[in-house]
């Protein structure tokens, strides 16, 4: 790996997450990784710009950056000792472009495309929950790494995508899904006649595949790695020009096992309701999405459900200024539940899995007045019933 250099301009020692710029990435917060949004314009900037940051638990980093004419991105997080960070990269709307977990290589996370101009943002969170002391780094591509990266030759036990489309194989129809090992097929094309969004998925745990776009100069449009799970997924909701482009499949465990890899029209309704299901986002109380309605949280209460990989939701009032206990407990074996809460606004809260009993989850928040989300989901393969408790404590009178 790179030594790790940090610009003058650039240092910042942080607790994740700080609070700025709250109109960007659909209100996730942040600060400029430059210290300035003048400071933080990759596109003219002299030197990369990089953060290092604390996160602590459950918690995020956000860092916000802005790109002022096309420009090739590099987005990398590495972190000290055995932190393992994970970043999430949004536009200036809150839609998610691109995620990576072990594409850097040795546990850091990268991901390089080319971006147009506007403001974007990069969540950087510890893959397990855990306290994590880790750097980011965002500069051009023609700027100094950060990481080493994945390889990006073919053989072995792994293998990162590559941009040699030439002998691509084609993949037919748009909606279709096609799957073959790394060692098979590494590259697939495809035409677009008319302006396009597209969304492309790559599964098999057991791969951990790795995906990217590329058009016909070889240019990088979006990769992605570990978006669902160890799963890849790009989604691009601004339209693709018409022309030809291609898909490079990696593989960073085994090149030899099968890829399920589908390349689909955008749908933006699907796009929603994929995000409520996985709890990336919580649903809106008018009825549109299933979500029990607790009424106002009681000094204790549980909720027994059977929850798989989608997210259930239920909602409640709390009245008075609160500590919030809320635990999501297996029943019976096999389970691995995760937890997330949000505001009636949708502004994430806290969310957490495996907490300090097991696989098992817990979140604690101080709450005013209002209204409240929780979202409950299985993690993995595991189905069952949860048993979803909640406790409120008020202030000493």
């Amino acid at each position: 790996m790179s030594k790790l250099i940090l610009s003058s301009t650039a240092i910042l020692l942080a607790l994740a997450a700080p609070v700025a710029a709250q109109d960007l990435c659909g209100g996730a917060g942040g600060q400029w990784i430059g210290g300035t949004e003048a400071a933080s314009d990759i596109s003219t900037a002299e030197a990369y710009r990089e953060q290092m940051a604390l996160v602590l638990g459950g918690n995020a980093y956000v860092a916000l950056f802005a790109v002022s004419e096309p420009t090739d991105i590099r987005i990398e997080a590495a972190g000290r000792g055995s932190g393992d960070p994970l970043i999430e990269v949004f536009d200036g709307t809150g839609g998610i472009i691109a995620s990576d977990d072990d594409s850097g290589g040795g546990g850091a996370a990268r991901t390089e495309m080319t971006l147009e101009p506007g403001s974007y943002c990069v969540n950087m969170k510890s893959f397990e929950d855990a306290p994590m002391t880790a750097f980011m780094r965002i500069g051009r591509q023609d700027q100094e790494p950060l990481t080493e990266g994945v390889t990006s030759e073919g053989g072995g036990s792994g293998t990162g995508p590559t941009s040699d489309c030439a002998g691509a194989r084609p993949f037919g129809d748009l909606g279709t899904t096609n799957s073959a090992s790394v060692d098979e097929v590494s590259h697939w094309s495809f035409t677009l006649t008319e302006p396009t969004g597209i969304t492309v998925t790559a599964n098999n745990d057991s791969a951990d595949p790795t995906i990217a776009i590329f058009d016909a100069e070889a240019n990088t449009i979006a990769e992605n790695d570990d978006f669902d799970g160890l799963n890849s997924r790009i989604t691009q909701p601004d339209p693709l020009p018409a022309g030809d482009y291609c898909i490079g499949v990696g593989a960073l465990n085994d090149t030899s096992l099968p890829i399920a890899v589908t390349i689909s029209i955008y749908d933006a309704a699907a796009e929603l309701a994929a995000l409520y299901a996985r709890g990336d986002a919580a649903p809106p109380l008018d009825g549109s999405v299933a979500v029990t309605d607790l009424g106002v949280a009681a000094s204790r209460s549980r909720q027994d459900v059977q929850v798989g990989n989608d997210v259930a939701w239920f909602s409640f009032d709390v009245t008075e200024a609160s500590l919030l206990l809320i635990e999501a407990i297996a029943a019976g074996e096999g389970g691995d539940p995760w937890l997330v809460l949000y505001d009636d606004l949708g502004r994430k809260l806290s969310e957490n899995d495996d907490g300090n009993d097991g696989l098992n989850s817990m979140i604690t928040a101080r709450l005013l007045a209002g209204t409240y989300i929780i979202g409950v989901r299985q993690v993995g393969e595991a189905q069952g019933f949860v048993r979803l408790v909640m406790e409120r404590y008020v202030p000493a009178q």
